[in-house]
């Protein structure tokens, strides 16, 4: 049995963790500053009457509170593998996102009870307070959107973390826009129209990160993989007779595993090393997976196609 973890990987190793503590470094500089924020949308809200306002407070403090899990999600998730836990804590970095996706929802849901209750029992807008409040939200939105944009396809949890700051960015930008058109006109209806598109956005943008999560956890095959063509090109490799128990997931947004049985040609030379070594060849270079436990047999040990063993 061929178990393959790269040779290379001590090098991807320190090049992630190093990707991870600079994440890290800056998810906190990120939190620490849109904590203000949140702290002065919420009071400019409640004193100008803004639903918009407090429903931009209300999805700055879910960023708040999904950074501060991606921080420990990307600082955990750097763990060395132990005899306990042999991945290390590498799908915290997933249970971060999924957590910081679910919130998102939770907060979407609230702003169309809040809005349905304002629509019902109208409250009056003060734009003269919505507008500077939500002017320095944008503008605190824009600086962390900044510091992450280069680090946001690390990894699934700074993925969601950056998605949080971007959308809140374009919530801002509405506020604005109804604090601008309620010094002219009162139709406070466009508060809570506002709203309501902001916690519609806010739900939707959450969906995939809430879909990759669970795949991710149901141990699914990677986004991008064809398990049909990782088959097929396993079959095609010289001295491959059938491929059976072929399992390929992940642990992570960005590591690939797969283990498999081949089972060798009759009346070949027997060397299974080499047929190993040609199978990992192809998957790394078609697929781009490096994580492999792959068992050749010159007779069937599982039974008929896999049926006992390795189903």
């Amino acid at each position: 049995m061929g178990v393959r973890h790269q040779h290379d990987h001590d090098h991807h190793g320190r090049g992630a963790e190093c990707r991870g503590e600079a994440g890290g470094r800056k998810l906190l500089v990120v939190i620490l500053f849109n904590a203000i924020i949140t702290a002065a949308e919420y009071v400019g809200g409640v004193l100008s009457g803004s639903l918009a306002l407090i429903s931009d407070a209300g999805h700055n403090l879910a960023d708040v509170l999904s950074l501060i899990l991606g921080y420990a999600g990307e600082r955990l998730s750097q763990g060395a593998p132990s005899r306990r836990y042999t991945f290390g804590l590498k799908r915290f970095e997933v249970l971060a996102a999924l957590v910081n996706a679910l919130s998102l929802v939770a907060i979407g849901l609230y702003i169309v009870y809040e809005a349905v209750e304002r629509y019902m029992n109208p409250v009056p807008v003060k734009p003269s307070i919505m507008l500077p409040v939500a002017l320095i939200g944008l503008a605190g939105n824009v600086f962390s959107i900044l510091i992450l944009n280069r680090s946001r396809n690390d990894s699934l949890n700074m993925r969601a973390a950056f998605l949080h700051l971007f959308y809140d960015a374009i919530s801002s930008v509405a506020v604005i826009a109804v604090g601008v058109a309620l010094i002219f006109t009162k139709l406070v209806l466009l508060d809570l129209a506002v709203s309501l598109v902001i916690a519609v956005m806010i739900v939707w943008s959450s969906m995939d990160i809430v879909r990759e999560s669970l795949r991710i956890f149901l141990q699914g095959a990677p986004a991008g993989i064809d398990t049909d063509a990782v088959y097929q090109g396993l079959l095609a490799v010289s001295g491959v007779a059938e491929v059976h128990g072929l399992h390929i997931w992940s642990i992570s947004s960005s590591e690939i595993f797969l283990s498999c049985h081949l089972r060798s040609v009759e009346g070949g030379a027997g060397d299974t090393d080499a047929v190993i070594a040609a199978a990992n060849a192809m998957l790394e270079r078609d697929f781009g997976i490096t994580h492999t436990a792959i068992q050749v047999e010159r007779a069937l040990l599982c039974g008929k196609a896999g049926e006992n063993c390795c189903r």
